[in-house]
């Protein structure tokens, strides 16, 4: 029997399904530190690191508190509803029981697939995420075929059974109700009477969980969790469940809408000054290539500039690229527009920037673009061809691509099956290859350009057999990248010996970089500085260009070396004309760079601005506004052109 309490029962029942829930979740953030051992190493060396932790965990507890709060309040109202109409049927108790363990069983997964997608993104799960949704088959697959997801997969199966098997518990002992209680009769008055106030209180208590706050201004949200300068801490104590449902929220209120950063007039009236000005103080390109000169662009997936030893990497991973960017054209100091794949074809070939959140080639209507590097040498007389590894129409690639500009596509189904090894299609020196077979079938009566998007350097992570790279990396991430840039190396040395290489430039830049488990600011530059090479060792000197450039200048560029006047984008030959400011976007974050600062905002409407080439992690927006205010209206209005 239940031993006699001045509390009811069923908010027994609820105090202790609160009690567990927060500790699954207390757990849940536990796990995430071995994934960023290095930073929080670091943290806890600094003085005052062991309370800046605790500090991040009693803001889990906060947050965790708020999505315990939502999951029971429906509960708490049915259990309230059958006291008052003396409901003791047990059916009815055991639906409610059921619905709340599936309830919080859909926040333990959340916080389960949050892990691997915090520490891949350095960013908490978001609505983002399902961006993969319409491939289902694609991404299930991708998933089971990377084995480091299979722990997360366990992880959550056994956190499930033993949630359930605890909740089990207090049911039994709380719910289930014995024949003598289920025939008790009404209770008198007073007992009514205290049990209305104990309400009242219970529904205050998870009012205020839910809100999170006692502030009138403002109920809590994600920038209540920024209290540092150190973005690892500010975003541990976010629960997955709260940022995923936040971005739900923002997407249905923002998708098929244009951003609307500031004044539209203003944004446009700005954007063309700053472009006038360009043109007026830029120089004219000494170096012009032949316009039937073949251009190959290769978009490296997630090689980042902190992978190759050109840019500081002491592994010796990239021997080939090394050396390419030793005998290129090398852009020092190049940004991507976005952090997903998508964000690197479309602002790469179109020259467009990545839209905060948007997925701008995912579309049920595709726009016609009117430049871009596949439509401006398409009029210029050019066969355009593009080489995935995978399938095309994944992120509706393929689609948007066919409809503007690129003439033929070579994807997964273009392959025999024995040489598909994933989802993610056959290995990168499979499709290299294949590249260099069908570019030479394309012949020499018309220039030709190609693109390729490597995949390898992704997970799920299949290292090629019967190949002659010996990787020297254990790490199966660094081995990758060895086996890409390997495969590179191959790619050159095979084109070399085809009729169609003296006459060609080879463009190389990755597509997004990596998040390396370790960052001052809240923006990790490591994903965004890429690579940009242009290599053609008969027709260009090599040299480095130290200009701040962005992805989106990749077709400006390229039709400046050709001697095509044509640009219909927001790119520009940066290296001619030099760029007041490097801007880019990662879901819900803006950043603004120059040679000194660093300008983060976000859209919980924090803002950061560091001197960032010392590393230096003191927030100067309040010392500086001035430039602070000069480097936001740059990124706001480039963004809503």
């Amino acid at each position: 029997m239940v031993k006699r309490s001045f509390l009811p029962k069923q908010v027994l029942y609820l105090l202790w399904s609160y009690l567990i829930a927060i500790c699954f979740f207390f757990l849940f953030r536990i796990a995430i530190l071995p994934f960023h051992n290095e930073s929080i190493t670091e943290i806890l060396s600094q003085d005052g690191g062991y309370i800046l932790l605790f500090k991040a965990f009693f803001m889990g507890f906060r947050f965790d508190t708020l999505i315990s709060c939502f999951v029971i309040s429906p509960i708490l109202i049915s259990f309230i509803f059958a006291y008052y109409f003396n409901i003791k049927n047990r059916i009815f108790y055991k639906i409610n029981h059921y619905f709340l363990v599936v309830l919080f069983s859909i926040c333990f997964a959340i916080s389960s697939v949050d892990i691997p997608y915090f520490k891949y993104f350095f960013n908490r799960f978001n609505v983002q995420a399902l961006l993969w949704m319409d491939s289902p088959g694609f991404v299930f697959k991708m998933i089971v075929e990377e084995v480091s997801y299979i722990f997360f997969f366990f992880l959550f199966v056994g956190v499930i059974i033993i949630y359930s098997w605890l909740m089990r518990k207090v049911y039994n002992r709380f719910l289930i109700l014995s024949k003598s209680t289920s025939n008790k009769s009404r209770l008198n008055a007073k007992a009514y009477f205290i049990n209305s106030l104990f309400f009242l209180f219970v529904i205050g208590l998870c009012f205020l969980g839910m809100r999170g706050r006692i502030e009138i201004k403002s109920p809590m949200k994600v920038g209540t969790a920024y209290f540092s300068n150190n973005p690892l801490i500010n975003q541990m104590g976010l629960n997955p469940t709260y940022t995923f449902m936040k971005s739900v929220e923002e997407k249905f209120k923002q998708d098929n809408k244009p951003l609307n950063l500031m004044d539209k007039k203003e944004a446009r009236v700005f954007v063309e000054n700053e472009f006038r000005k360009m043109k007026e103080n830029g120089k004219k390109r000494d170096v012009v290539l032949d316009k039937n000169t073949n251009v190959v662009l290769v978009i490296m997936e997630a090689m980042g500039a902190t992978n190759i030893g050109h840019f500081g990497n002491q592994k010796g991973l990239t021997p080939n690229l090394d050396s390419l960017l030793i005998n290129s054209i090398s852009y020092e100091n190049v940004y991507t527009a976005g952090i997903h794949t998508y964000n690197g074809v479309y602002s790469t070939l179109f020259g467009q920037p990545a839209l905060m959140h948007k997925h701008s080639m995912n579309s049920t209507i595709i726009p016609k673009m009117e430049g871009g590097l596949p439509n401006i040498l398409k009029e210029n007389g050019y066969k355009t061809i593009y080489f995935t590894t995978h399938d095309d129409q994944f992120d509706n690639i393929g689609g948007f691509l066919l409809a503007n500009g690129i003439e033929k596509i070579i994807s997964v189904k273009d392959y025999p099956k024995n040489e598909v090894k994933s989802t993610l299609g056959v290995p990168d020196h499979v499709m290299l290859n294949r590249a260099i077979e069908e570019i030479t079938k394309l012949g020499s009566n018309n220039p030709f350009f190609a693109t390729i998007l490597t995949a390898s350097n992704h997970g799920p992570y299949i290292f090629p057999e019967n190949i002659s790279l010996v990787a020297k990396s254990k790490d199966i991430k660094d081995k990758m990248i060895e086996y890409s840039d390997w495969a590179i190396g191959e790619f050159i040395e095979k084109a070399n010996q085809e009729t169609w290489f003296g006459n060609t430039v080879f463009v190389f830049i990755a597509d997004h970089g990596t998040y390396k488990g370790k960052t001052n600011y809240e923006l990790p530059l490591s994903y965004h500085h890429t690579p940009l090479l242009i290599y053609s060792p008969s027709k260009l000197k090599p040299k480095k260009v130290e200009n701040i450039g962005l992805q989106i200048d990749v077709p400006a560029l390229i039709s400046s070396y050709l001697g095509i006047e044509n640009n219909k984008t927001l790119g520009i030959d940066f290296e001619i004309n030099s760029r007041k400011y490097g801007f880019f976007s990662a879901d819900d974050k803006l950043g603004v760079i120059d040679n000194e600062y660093f300008y983060i905002w976000n859209k919980n409407g924090n803002e950061y601005l560091y001197k960032y080439k010392t590393s230096d992690k003191t927030n100067y927006i309040n010392q500086n506004r001035a430039k602070a205010n000069q480097m936001q209206k740059y990124g706001f209005s480039m963004l809503m052109n």
